[in-house]
């Protein structure tokens, strides 16, 4: 292990056209600071003048806080010239900010602050290893992301345009958005356009679009609604009805743009070999979301370090013989809310039988509850007992296999 009096830190202020970086001694002497161009011809400048501040028997270590957007290009650079770099949390970073006497802004002190983070919790910070796959898988998870909000937003908008000329239309079908719903709204956009439309014509309308799901009785059902609710017609309306089928069809653009991304997802995960999807609440997404916001598990050299990476390990405070452990709210947070998902998810019961979804942890965190810890402390724990199975999974590229519970706590 390197001693602290034998690095010079350098800390990256990182932004789309430009990156700004500070040179610092074990001390938090300031060295130097120089400012180039975010692109590989000029990432060069950095090394060149990081060079005139390191004597012999001194190492270097660079720290980057986003390895994933824009300063992976210059994390790939320095790898390449077999640098030491590590990733740096924003949080950190904006927090030694803040502690300051006088609160700064600029580009010069944010790259002084990562440099400090850098120096203060070196051992504790992840290594930069940004490799292609896991960048895709990032790329696309964000891309499926956008487009799932916006298809939310658009079937949010759907139900408030379609409550105009129907206001029963919850009661027509049991999604909004379902297959047949989506070609009834685009046909029907209004109660005018069934005007002439008659029980049996309806009926194979719906018959065509549910696999025969659908028939009369639904056909029947909707015309009762539709003459119980009363005449709903007002002027203009063929232009509404303009907005409801432009909806339809960018529900059905969205949808299809997401099966077309998780086919992506889907093929490049494969190549990955993790077998994340075995555990009770990891479908493809989600596996795909903890790969993407990981990484290369190999960067973490136990599960203890994933788990500060996260904002899971607690936080101790102490004054004189007092101490408390307190919740981090720093870390990864998107990693985070992934691993609290999972973990409400693994005390979830089934809706027909409930039973719970996954015995162990179901148990696990009614024990929690018996020794007097708070819904939300349990919870807490089973998230950093997950970091550690997932730790082990992704490590091992191994297969979850649930714990046998006691008799007498399976009973």
């Amino acid at each position: 292990m390197i001693e602290q009096q034998n690095l010079i830190y350098v800390g990256v202020d990182l932004h789309k056209q430009h990156h700004t970086a500070v040179i610092t001694d074990c001390w938090n002497k300031k060295l130097g600071e120089i400012k180039f161009d975010n692109k590989p011809s000029a990432f060069s400048l950095l090394v060149k003048e990081v060079k005139k501040h390191t004597k012999k028997k001194l190492s270097v270590v660079y720290g980057l806080e986003d390895i994933g957007g824009y300063g992976r290009g210059l994390a790939v650079y320095l790898i390449e010239q077999q640098c030491w770099v590590k990733e740096v949390n924003p949080k950190l970073s904006n927090a030694r900010r803040k502690s300051h006497v006088t609160v700064e802004k600029s580009d010069s002190w944010d790259a002084e602050c990562v440099a400090r983070v850098l120096r203060d919790e070196l051992h504790n910070l992840p290594d930069a290893k940004p490799i292609d796959l896991y960048w895709a898988i990032s790329q696309l998870i964000t891309q499926r992301k956008w487009l799932a909000n916006s298809l939310s937003g658009t079937v949010k908008k759907l139900h408030q345009q379609i409550s105009y000329p129907y206001p029963s239309y919850k009661k027509f079908f049991s999604e909004v958005d379902g297959k047949t719903a989506l070609a009834f709204w685009e046909s029907y956009p209004s109660p005018q356009k069934l005007k002439d439309v008659f029980e049996d014509e309806l009926a194979i309308f719906l018959r065509s679009y549910s696999n025969n799901g659908l028939s009369n009785k639904k056909a029947n059902q909707i015309l009762s609604l539709i003459a119980a609710d009363g005449d709903t017609y007002r002027d203009f309306q063929d232009s509404r009805d303009s907005v409801v089928k432009s909806q339809v069809k960018t529900i059905g653009f969205l949808k299809k743009e997401i099966g077309s991304i998780e086919v992506d997802i889907e093929d490049l995960m494969n190549q990955l070999g993790f077998q994340l999807e075995s555990m009770t609440g990891i479908e493809l997404v989600t596996a795909a979301e903890l790969v993407a916001e990981i990484g290369d598990i190999h960067r973490f050299s136990s599960a203890d370090k994933l788990a500060r990476f996260a904002g899971i390990a607690p936080v101790t405070v102490g004054s004189g013989n007092k101490s408390r452990n307190y919740k981090s709210k720093q870390g990864n947070r998107e990693l985070h809310d992934i691993f609290k998902n999972l973990a409400i998810r693994q005390i979830a019961v089934t809706r027909t039988k409930k039973e719970p979804r996954n015995p162990h942890f179901h148990a696990y965190y009614e024990q929690r509850l018996a020794e007097g810890k708070t819904k939300q402390q349990a919870i807490v724990c089973i998230m950093r007992k997950l970091v550690n199975i997932i730790y082990a999974m992704m490590k091992n590229k191994s297969v979850y296999v649930m714990p046998t519970l006691p008799i007498q706590q399976a009973g």
